[in-house]
């Protein structure tokens, strides 16, 4: 499931809780994925506190307390690390991460805290969702088989890596645009593990932010640079990255672009991979700013200039993800739409608008852009892995 989908069913189970029709939720993934990145980032969007878990950590004991005498009886202290209505607020999510790394005498004694929200005397507060992750057994990740009473007290979801959705996160994280081209460029560099041959280093929408920040980091430094990348994302995915970068310097000037100055598009498509998210990432800078709408503008008709149409509509693709208004309402989306009309579909009973739900995000992802030729620097450096 991509994530952009798991992230607004989790937003309704939050909610659920509430209402006291909260059931829990298990995200499987390989590792990198997102998993605990969701949970966090729909906590984040609410304004509340993860208590994150890790059953791994804990003895079977830990979770029910220390017992001591009450008069005449036994009764048992709450483990501080559980959600508190009190200390940790009425709302909240308890992310049981890597669930399936503890042993099953671990897990066995969260069953009664998964399914019935209780421990004893302890209550979950309601308001709080249970959210849990894991890689799958053959991620070759330390984990134990899923016993069946724990599987069936949640329900269960697989997240899959997913190149939109990475890629509307890294602008959002301001990522470097150069990065965000490249895997543009090269779409099954985004996630590529191959368990059998247990890799340290590997592409994966994690490593690839690690890859940012190398980048921060190294990019004056040639040397440096390669062996940084290839610490995060694997030596063949570095050595290509290392040779789309220095490819990059022949790209047009941003800043003319928006201005409205005439510019060439590249004949190159790296190239082409390459400006778009440039543009992209400077209309979010000006999106709050007075000519927000006229560097769309002049962005727009840029876009209407790529020869190979597709590739334009993932640049308006893109860029209507950045902004808070439909771009259809700008007089240059009509000429940019006139000239791809035959790629999209109209929406129903809007025939006189080709392309709108390709730039309004009412559809899942732009038509696919063209195949990427064998450009000399990526036959070498792919015949590396």
């Amino acid at each position: 499931m991509r994530p952009s989908l798991l992230f607004d069913l989790l937003d309704r189970e939050y909610e659920a809780s509430a209402a006291g029709r909260h059931v829990p939720v298990m995200l499987w993934g390989p590792p990198g994925v997102g998993k605990s990145e969701i949970v966090h980032a729909l906590a984040a969007r609410h304004s509340v506190p993860v208590v994150d878990l890790r059953l791994s950590q804990l003895e079977p004991t830990d979770l029910r307390g220390i017992p001591f005498r009450e008069g005449e009886r036994v009764d048992w202290s709450i483990p501080a690390m559980l959600p508190d209505a009190h200390r940790h607020g009425p709302r909240g999510v308890l992310f049981l991460d890597e669930i399936n790394a503890a042993p099953p005498t671990v897990t066995a004694a969260a069953y009664q805290l998964i399914l019935d929200r209780r421990l004893g005397d302890y209550r979950v507060p309601t308001g709080w969702a249970i959210f849990a992750a894991g890689n799958r057994q053959g991620d070759r990740g330390v984990t134990y088989a899923m016993p069946a009473p724990l599987a069936n007290r949640f329900t269960h979801y697989e997240v899959e890596a997913h190149l939109e959705d990475w890629i509307a996160w890294a602008h959002d994280a301001d990522l470097a645009p150069s990065l965000i081209a490249f895997l543009r460029f090269r779409p099954e560099l985004l996630f590529d593990f191959d368990p059998s041959r247990n890799p340290l280093a590997f592409p994966s929408p994690r490593t690839w932010f690690y890859a940012d920040r190398a980048l921060a980091k190294f990019r004056d430094a040639p040397a440096l640079l390669i062996e940084g990348l290839a610490a995060c994302v694997g030596r063949a995915a570095a050595a290509e990255l290392v040779a789309f970068l220095d490819h990059m310097e022949h790209l047009p000037d941003v800043e003319a672009i928006v201005r409205g100055d005439p510019q060439p598009v590249p004949e190159a498509i790296d190239l082409q991979y390459g400006i778009a998210p440039a543009l992209v990432r400077r209309a979010r800078r000006a999106r709050q700013s007075p000519d927000a709408m006229h560097i769309a503008g002049n962005i727009l008709r840029y876009a209407a200039q790529f020869p190979q149409r597709e590739m334009g509509v993932m640049l308006v693709t893109d860029l209507q993800r950045a902004y808070d208004r439909p771009l259809i309402d700008i007089p240059e989306f009509i000429a940019w739409a006139d000239g791809v009309s035959h790629l999209v579909r109209p929406s129903p009973g809007r025939e006189d608008a080709p392309g709108r739900e390709a730039v309004t995000g009412r559809e899942e992802a732009p038509p696919a852009p063209p195949p990427v030729e064998r450009i000399p620097w990526r036959v070498r450096t792919r015949s590396r892995n």
